[in-house]
């Protein structure tokens, strides 16, 4: 390994020492880490902030201790207990991974990043941080963090994402067999305490005396990103049924695609055209009811697209449908997406005057 490398590896494993994140799914010093604790937080990690998945780790951890209670368990309650994190086909992959992990690996998950990436709901980034942290396979794992850290060091002018195979030759120069799993969440650590995105603490940063954007005094130029795409917009009606009961009628989505397996108010299909018609829509409605269409709509923010909801509303005696209904003093045991806790929220509000 280059002798400058060397000294930059050792300077930012002696900070980190010092000023790493204390979280609870990493080792204790002298401790081996729990390969189970690392990829189940790596994979609530991604897209997610670390003190939003903080307690939802907490909670799977003590509701589901081992790999093989988690594999266990029904996929309806996991669903349920992920509500709130969004991206539930993280949820859904988690769940097949486990169950991959106990039929073709005796419950061991593989070292090899290799044969990680074969995982459900696993890829490079992932594969490389559980491969470091958990195994200590000399690999430099490569999320947000990282790559904003290279690029600076670096000063890459290439824009995202075609600097990323630029930035991941520079950074596996770095890769070693002395503790990488210290290494890769040292820089971790380091793009989220010190090279922030804006207002980088470039004055105590171990690694300011080489960092070529400082030098060039351009710090938050870096990483060059690629012009925004502007999003779509997606149009449905939801059709919110309250019975007589005090009761919301539900039903479940396919368990492929966006929000597969979760509940739901019906809907019609999201389209993405125009914003539908009452004439229209009507014919999706679930139930033959009085339906009252309210004037503000839902809106919400998925990654891709942004979508808009009108909902409709009626209250009918109870009776038997394809879904289910519902207590609302009981929809938390439902895995119910944030979208349809919004329009279940504006039904509610609705009849409660």
């Amino acid at each position: 390994m280059d002798q400058a490398i060397s000294y930059l590896r050792e300077n930012l494993l002696e900070w980190y020492c010092q000023y790493q994140r204390h979280l609870p799914w990493r080792s204790k010093k002298g401790q081996t880490p729990n390969p189970y604790y690392v990829w189940l937080s790596e994979i609530m990690l991604q897209q997610t902030t670390v003190p939003t998945v903080i307690p939802y780790f907490e909670k799977f951890i003590e509701r589901w201790p081992h790999l093989k209670d988690l594999a266990e368990a029904p996929l309806d309650e996991i669903l349920v207990q992920w509500q709130g994190l969004g991206y539930y086909a993280r949820a859904r992959n988690l769940y097949r991974a486990a169950q991959t992990v106990m039929a073709q690996y005796q419950g061991v998950f593989p070292k090899d990043p290799q044969l990680l990436e074969t995982l459900p709901g696993i890829g490079s980034y992932t594969a490389g941080a559980i491969a470091s942290i958990a195994f200590g396979y000399p690999i430099v794992p490569i999320d947000g963090n990282i790559i904003r850290v290279f690029s600076r060091l670096k000063a890459i002018e290439e824009p995202l994402p075609k600097s990323i195979s630029k930035i991941k030759e520079v950074s596996q120069e770095f890769a070693s067999e002395e503790h990488p799993g210290d290494f890769a969440q040292a820089l971790m650590d380091l793009g989220s305490a010190i090279c922030t995105p804006k207002n980088p603490q470039c004055a105590i940063c171990p690694w300011n005396r080489t960092c070529e954007a400082l030098r060039l005094n351009r710090v938050e130029d870096f990483p060059h990103k690629a012009d925004k795409i502007i999003k779509s917009k997606r149009f449905a009606v939801a059709f919110f049924l309250l019975s007589d009961c005090g009761s919301v009628y539900l039903q479940k989505r396919p368990e492929k695609g966006l929000l597969g397996g979760m509940m739901e108010v019906p809907t019609t299909t999201w389209r993405s055209d125009e914003p539908w018609d009452w004439l229209t829509a009507s014919a999706w409605a679930p139930i033959d009811a009085s339906w009252k269409m309210l004037e503000k709509p839902v809106r919400h923010v998925f990654t891709h697209f942004n979508f808009e909801v009108q909902v409709t509303v009626a209250q009918i005696q109870q009776k038997e449908g394809s879904g289910i209904w519902a207590p609302l003093h009981n929809l938390g045991a439902y895995a119910l997406p944030t979208v349809m806790k919004k329009i279940i929220a504006q039904g509610t509000h609705y009849f409660k005057g």
